[in-house]
């Protein structure tokens, strides 16, 4: 189903009522898989619900992989670990921080970072697959995924990691109960099957690896999750002191160019971190959110402190999608 206004009003009619989708997506997945199948669970409403909807149709046959990449938030091992023991799936963990780190070696260019992820991560869950006897990958893959990496006829705006990434030589058929809806349409069938935090923001699968620009090093992916770490907890917190109304996403971008800064008498050439905080509905498009001064100098203090010769410098991003993409790479 193409990924224009035609393809959304169709869909919005099947989720007007989301315990039918719920029902016929079950039932496809029985008839479509008859043996064992890798789900890759990245721990974001997309991927869960599939998971879910795998669990539910293939019982033990079932088996849910959450990739540590190396490349994840602060705290997010243990924070889908509690996500997954909320939503009753059963999981496995995978660690495989060198692995991707290895493959993402000396690489600058965003979009041969997202094909690397993809492989890696195909090859990951082909492993996963022998041990089991599986021949299927199930994924959370949604519209927006397909259509950005130039699907319906249209420009790849980004290769996304589950869509383009995927090897031409991959041993797995791949199987994407969700693949016609939108986030919105994801978060509406994500309440039916009682998710908790149905509406959190959305992370991407490659994680910090798109929001460090340029080359990734160990170093450089820390600095980039403990300054996302500081926009997370005040752009939480605003939210729950009723500053803020609560955004579609907000994070910490680490550029590439260095700043000259300085720490007491002292220059250095530290780096410089942008923060996005933005308001959508699918994230096919995106408004820059206006926020409170207050809360903007909060992030910079917090950060250049925490970080402090490491991070100088400290920007907002007012740019909407269009033109910008939401994500920087």
């Amino acid at each position: 189903m193409a990924g224009g206004a035609l393809g959304r009003d169709a869909l919005g009619l099947r989720m007007n009522d989301p315990a039918r989708f719920h029902r016929e997506a079950v039932a496809r997945l029985r008839a479509e898989v008859t043996g064992p199948a890798i789900v890759a669970a990245s721990g974001g409403i997309d991927s869960t619900v599939a998971a879910l909807l795998a669990q539910e149709a293939l019982g033990d046959r079932s088996h849910a992989v959450f990739v540590d990449t190396g490349l994840l938030r602060a705290g997010e091992v243990e924070r889908v670990r509690s996500h997954f023991q909320a939503s009753s799936l059963r999981w496995e963990l995978a660690s495989a921080g060198p692995r991707f780190l290895s493959a993402l070696a000396e690489v600058s260019d965003p979009e041969e970072k997202r094909r690397r992820i993809g492989h890696t991560f195909v090859r990951l869950f082909e492993e996963q697959a022998s041990q089991r006897g599986a021949s299927v990958l199930i994924q959370g893959t949604i519209a927006p995924d397909w259509i950005e990496s130039g699907g319906a006829l249209r420009d790849t705006i980004k290769t996304h990691h589950n869509v383009g990434g995927i090897p031409a030589d991959a041993k797995l058929r791949i199987v994407e109960p969700l693949r016609d809806l939108y986030k919105d349409e994801v978060r509406v069938l994500a309440r039916e099957l009682h998710v908790p935090e149905a509406d959190r923001q959305p992370f991407p699968g490659p994680g910090l690896a798109v929001r460090v620009t340029g080359a990734l090093t160990p170093e450089r992916i820390e600095i980039c999750r403990q300054a996302n770490a500081v926009v997370e907890s005040e752009v939480e917190e605003a939210v729950r002191q009723g500053t803020l109304a609560r955004p579609w996403q907000y994070f910490a971008v680490l550029l590439s160019t260095p700043t000259v800064g300085v720490l007491g008498d002292n220059r250095v050439h530290g780096q410089a971190v942008s923060v996005r905080i933005v308001e959508s509905i699918d994230a096919m498009s995106a408004t820059a959110q206006v926020v409170p001064p207050e809360l903007l100098r909060r992030i910079a203090e917090r950060i250049t402190r925490e970080l402090s010769g490491r991070v100088t410098r400290v920007l907002y991003d007012i740019t909407d999608k269009p033109p910008a993409t939401i994500e920087w790479e």
